[in-house]
């Protein structure tokens, strides 16, 4: 009897690490001015204009994506929002960079196909971790995965800005550059779904779904 009430004890617990008040630790305070700074972000470029100021507020963005890590592995404050917010507002701000930037025409560089690239890939591989997840598996980010998310940082980058009038940002030369980044992070972001579907089968293999 004693064993059932401290069960359902301990699942409460459990249960308020989500909306509890120890969930604003450091790391997750980072994690939402991120999600801030994607919104304030996505409203410069939809204003268009302030072309060098959006890349470098995407930086200082993309910039926090290592440090909450590192301040909830450091003080041990891994908290269970932190690990869905965390991986959600990664995705928030580099899809909708993209999309935003897909509504500023050609003169970007991207286009919808790059866009649905970008955005399949995150789909499916985000369904895929939680099925995975849901059975126990350890299903957490790979090299490839890492490497993916630092081409596209570039590509948003130097997408920014290239839209700029100023020099060196509208000369040939600057074009291309962002043109390769773009075209690097399309494959990439292909590689990694792929290597994400064959690291998943042999896992299934290994040890199967009972």
């Amino acid at each position: 009897m004693n064993s059932q009430s401290e069960n359902q004890s301990e699942n409460v617990t459990a249960g308020t690490e989500l909306l509890g008040p120890e969930i604003w630790n450091l790391p997750n305070t980072i994690t939402v001015s991120r999600l801030v700074l994607a919104i304030i972000l996505f409203v410069i470029i939809y204003l268009e204009g302030w072309w060098k100021t959006s890349a470098l507020l995407f930086i200082i963005a993309a910039a926090t994506d290592f440090l909450d890590g590192y301040f909830a592995r450091k003080y041990n404050q891994v908290t269970t929002l932190g690990r869905i917010l965390d991986p959600f507002v990664d995705k928030f701000i580099i899809c909708g960079a993209f999309i935003f930037l897909l509504e500023r025409g050609p003169a970007t560089g991207i286009n919808a196909w790059f866009v649905l690239i970008i955005i399949g890939r995150e789909m499916f591989i985000t369904s895929l971790r939680g099925f995975l997840e849901q059975h126990g598996r350890d299903f957490s980010a790979s090299w490839s995965g890492k490497i993916k998310m630092g081409v596209q940082c570039v590509a948003v980058i130097l997408c920014l800005l290239s839209l700029s009038p100023e020099s060196p940002f509208n000369t040939f030369g600057f074009f291309l550059l962002r043109d390769i980044s773009i075209w690097s992070a399309a494959i990439i972001t292909l590689y990694s779904g792929i290597d994400y579907v064959f690291r998943a089968a042999r896992m299934l293999r290994q040890v199967p779904l009972k």
